[in-house]
């Protein structure tokens, strides 16, 4: 988009595209987040050569990750889910976290990469392995894509990493706001809390651009 056009948002109004940028930027763009899955399922490929790991994701955000990884990998890997509440309230900040979906398949004795979208505080991961660990597997590594390190109360040893992520909020390839724009292929850094809030839809230009079937005849 060429500087100072316009981008439609929500209702009738219309708001410049510079003042897009002062919302939210592209902080990880999708070749780069491509590139570096690669690289990590290189190195996973190579450092469980001989195995079969269970690569569990935590749900929602992690899938889009796991998606992708998964597929960078050349071994005959499992996978399974888990869903846990966290973010926002007493649960976390005490490092415990309640278990919505459980795993479908014991994972006793066997080598497991937890694949996280993000880690910052990891108060909930840290709970996550610990539970985990009381299962007896023969290991657990994580895999992270976003290390929001700056926020990290708890030490942790995160065995893979994508990208160090900024002290900002970030939405998309998986990161929602509010449930929306999971499916943004980037990964955006948000600069203007309150105007999101104010204004979602700014983030509609970033979603993917899906060309129209010609129609026939």
């Amino acid at each position: 988009r060429a500087a100072g056009s316009w981008t439609r948002c929500s209702g009738s109004r219309l708001l410049r595209s510079a003042a897009v940028s002062d919302v939210v930027s592209v902080e990880f763009g999708r070749e780069d987040i491509r590139r570096r899955i690669e690289e990590l399922g290189r190195t996973i490929t190579g450092d469980y050569e001989g195995r079969a790991p269970v690569l569990i994701s935590v749900l929602k955000g992690g899938s889009v990750f796991l998606a992708d990884l998964m597929r960078e990998i050349a071994l005959p890997i499992a996978i399974d889910y888990m869903s846990i509440s966290r973010y926002g309230g007493a649960a976390e900040s005490l490092g415990r976290v309640r278990i919505v979906k459980d795993l479908d398949h014991d994972i006793g004795g066997r080598d497991v990469i937890v694949v996280e979208d993000i880690v910052d505080t990891g108060l909930t991961l840290s709970y996550l392995i610990s539970v985990l660990d009381s299962r007896e597997p023969a290991s657990v590594e994580v895999c992270a894509l976003l290390d929001k390190s700056v926020r990290r109360i708890v030490p942790l040893d995160l065995r893979y990493r994508g990208f160090d992520c900024p002290d900002e909020f970030v939405v998309g390839y998986g990161l929602d706001f509010e449930e929306r724009f999971r499916n943004v292929p980037d990964i955006l850094a948000v600069h203007d809390m309150d105007a999101l809030r104010a204004d979602p839809d700014v983030l509609l230009s970033f979603l993917p651009r899906i060309e129209p079937v010609p129609s026939e005849g």
